[in-house]
C-alpha cells in the first residue's frame, strides 16, 4: 500500500512539472512563425467571419485506423508551445511497435488512423500525376430551365451530383455528445466528433488531394504566406482532380448558361485556381490569406484577443481531432427545439477549440465532398448574395457569402430552424 501511494504521489508530482513546463512555454514570444502542418482552425459564424477582413464586404464497412504521425511532424517549428500541440507530448499517446499512433486525449471507441504517404505524389509536376476518369455526362447534369432561371434550385441539384458524398453509420460514425448554449463554458462532449473513419474514404481521389493540402498554410491571420512550386502544384492537381466529378462540371455548365463565365473549360478551372488559391491581404499583410485557407483551413485573429475564424470543413476538423488539434466541445442546441441531431446529421452547429483558441459557433456540413462545398461556395458567390437562403437535401441553410474585392472574403454555412 504504501508503495502504490508513492507511485500515486510521484505520478502527480511529473503532470504538475509537465504542466509548469507548458505553461513556461507558452509565456514565450513567437520569433518566428513557420506553418502549421494540418492547418489550425475551426469554423466561424457571421459574428467572427464577417470582422475577420476590415475590407470584408457584403455582396464506410470496415472501420480502418488511421496513422496520424507516419513519419511525419505535424508540429510547428517555432517557440511557441501552443501551436507545437498540433502534434501531442507522448506521454499523452499510445505508440505501436510499428510507428503508428494514436492521438488524442478524448475517448476513441475506435482510435483514428491516418495513411498519408501516397499524397507526397501530388507534388510531382502535371505530366507525372494521375487522375480518375471524367465522369460521363448525363441529362441529369445539364441544368434546367427552372435552375437557369433560380439559382437556389441549381445549389439544391448540387446536392443530388455529389456522388462521393459518405453515407452515414457505413463510411463513419460521430458522436454529437451533448447540447449547449453558446456562452455555456463547460465541455459537453464526453468523446471526439469523429468514432471512426472509413478505410477509403481518405483515398478517395478528390478527399485525398484536398487534404494534401492542408499543411500549405501558416495558421496565423497577417502572416505572410510562401507559396512553393510543389504547392501550386498541389493546387493545380486539386482543381484538376475535382473538375472531372459532376458538381464541377455542373457548376460550369450553369455559368456558362447564365452568361456568368463565357470562356472554355481550361480557362474555367484557370479561373477556380485563381479565385479559391490567389493570395491576398487580412489581417493588415498582403499575401496573407485566401479564399482556400481561410474557408476550409482556417486562421486566428491574433489583434486582441485570439480568435479562429475560418475553419468549416469537416476533414480539416477531422484531421485536426484526429491530430490532438481540436476539441470537440458540443452541439449548440437549436433555437426552437424542435430538431436535435444525431449520428445521421450531416449539418452540424458546434463548438469547439483549436489549439486552446475557442470557436463558440460554427456550422458545418459532414460527409460532404470536397468539390461539393467549392462548387456550392463558388455558385453562391457568382450568382447569389451575402446571405443565401436554400435547402440541401433535407436541410434547409443560410450560406452566407462576403466579398473581399474580386475574391471570396469568407463562405460558410449556418443551419436554419
Amino acid at each position: 500500500m504504501d508503495g502504490l501511494i508513492k507511485g500515486l504521489v510521484d505520478v502527480a508530482i511529473g503532470h504538475n512539472d509537465r504542466r509548469n513546463d507548458d505553461d513556461q512555454n507558452n509565456s514565450e514570444s513567437l520569433d518566428e512563425r513557420s506553418r502549421s502542418t494540418w492547418a489550425q482552425v475551426v469554423t466561424g459564424e457571421q459574428d467572427n467571419d464577417h470582422n475577420s477582413s476590415s475590407a470584408a464586404a457584403p455582396q464506410s464497412q470496415t472501420h480502418s485506423r488511421y496513422n496520424v504521425a507516419h513519419g511525419e511532424n505535424y508540429g510547428v517549428d517555432d517557440e511557441n508551445s501552443e501551436f507545437r500541440r498540433s502534434r501531442p507530448q507522448q506521454n499523452e499517446q499510445e505508440e505501436d511497435n510499428d510507428g503508428w499512433q494514436t492521438a488524442h486525449k478524448k475517448h476513441h471507441r475506435r482510435p483514428q488512423r491516418v495513411h498519408m504517404d501516397h499524397w507526397g505524389s501530388y507534388k510531382s509536376p502535371p505530366d507525372e500525376q494521375q487522375y480518375t476518369e471524367e465522369v460521363q455526362d448525363t441529362n441529369e447534369m445539364e441544368p434546367s430551365e427552372a435552375e437557369l432561371s433560380d439559382y437556389k434550385r441549381a445549389c439544391a441539384k448540387l446536392w443530388k451530383l455529389d456522388f462521393n458524398r459518405l453515407t452515414p453509420g457505413q463510411d463513419y460514425e460521430i458522436d454529437v455528445g451533448e447540447g449547449k448554449r453558446v456562452h455555456d463554458s463547460e465541455d459537453m462532449a464526453e468523446a471526439s466528433l469523429f468514432t471512426w473513419l472509413s478505410e477509403n474514404v481518405l483515398r478517395k481521389p478528390t478527399f485525398s488531394r484536398f487534404c494534401a493540402l492542408l499543411d500549405n498554410y501558416n495558421p496565423h491571420e497577417g502572416c505572410k504566406e510562401k507559396v512553393t512550386d510543389e504547392e501550386r502544384r498541389e493546387q493545380a492537381a486539386f482543381i484538376e482532380e475535382i473538375s472531372r466529378t459532376a458538381p464541377i462540371k455542373y457548376l460550369y455548365k450553369y455559368l456558362s448558361s447564365t452568361g456568368i463565365f463565357t470562356e472554355n473549360y481550361q480557362e474555367f478551372k484557370r479561373m477556380l485556381k485563381d479565385l479559391w488559391f490567389t493570395l491576398y491581404g487580412r489581417g493588415g499583410t498582403c499575401g496573407s490569406s485566401s479564399s482556400f485557407e481561410h474557408v476550409f483551413v482556417g486562421e486566428i485573429k491574433e489583434r486582441g484577443e485570439q480568435q479562429v475564424s475560418g475553419f468549416h470543413n469537416w476533414l480539416q476538423f477531422y484531421l485536426e481531432e484526429a491530430n490532438g488539434s481540436a476539441d470537440y466541445q458540443g452541439y449548440i442546441l437549436p433555437r426552437r427545439n424542435e430538431q436535435f441531431p444525431d449520428a445521421e446529421t450531416q449539418l452540424l452547429t458546434v463548438q469547439f477549440e483549436w489549439n486552446g483558441v475557442l470557436k463558440s459557433l460554427s456550422s458545418m456540413f459532414v460527409g460532404v465532398s470536397p468539390e461539393f462545398e467549392l462548387a456550392l461556395y463558388t455558385l453562391c458567390f457568382f450568382a447569389g448574395d451575402e446571405d443565401n437562403h436554400i435547402e440541401v437535401g433535407p436541410y434547409p441553410v443560410n450560406i452566407k457569402c462576403y466579398r473581399l474585392g474580386n475574391k471570396i472574403g469568407s463562405a460558410f454555412p449556418i443551419a436554419e430552424a
